[in-house]
């Protein structure tokens, strides 16, 4: 990234905020009367995980998954590495899986994939922002934030080399 790059916000916190209440209403009625485990997909999701479980009135507990396609560049490498392993066992569970984005799709693909092999009780994927125009690999997500535009995005967990994911609204770098 240049010193000319800028940062344009695509969503504000008051956006961002709306969007986190919509999908926790729905899946408060979806998981109602269950024990979900989520799984956070680090590190990405931690941000978007903590604001969804705190507009969740039901009882839940939370894991989380390292997995790792980008290295140091912008553009995905196409090979998924096991970074961080589940604590908690999956077998027989109701898991909501938790991301910050959906893009190629081949990282969620490879997770739900291992996860159902695990045997839960069900697997549903929950995305902030999904970016459908990279899609390499077909993802189904019964949550959904954003659908984005084709741009990198940072903040609210997103980031860019492990920085800006502490900026309040999601934006996306236009180099100048």
């Amino acid at each position: 990234m240049t010193a000319k790059a800028k940062f344009h916000v695509l969503y504000t916190r008051e956006e961002i905020s709306a969007a986190v209440e919509k999908i926790a209403a729905e899946i408060e009625k979806d998981y109602l009367g269950k024990n979900p485990i989520l799984i956070g997909v680090l590190k990405g999701s931690f941000v978007f995980l903590a604001d969804l479980v705190r507009h969740l009135g039901l009882p839940l507990e939370i894991d989380f998954i390292g997995l790792s396609s980008y290295g140091s560049g912008t553009e995905s490498s196409g090979k998924i590495r096991l970074e961080r392993r589940l604590r908690t066992q999956v077998k027989g569970r109701d898991v909501l899986v938790v991301e910050d984005i959906v893009d190629t799709g081949l990282t969620t693909s490879f997770l739900l994939e291992y996860l159902q092999r695990k045997k839960p009780a069900s697997l549903k994927l929950c995305a902030l922002t999904d970016k459908p125009s990279r899609r390499v690999t077909p993802v189904n997500i019964d949550y959904l934030g954003f659908t984005v535009p084709d741009k990198f995005l940072v903040g609210y967990g997103l980031d860019m080399n492990q920085k800006f994911r502490n900026l309040p609204h999601i934006c996306y770098i236009e180099e100048g």
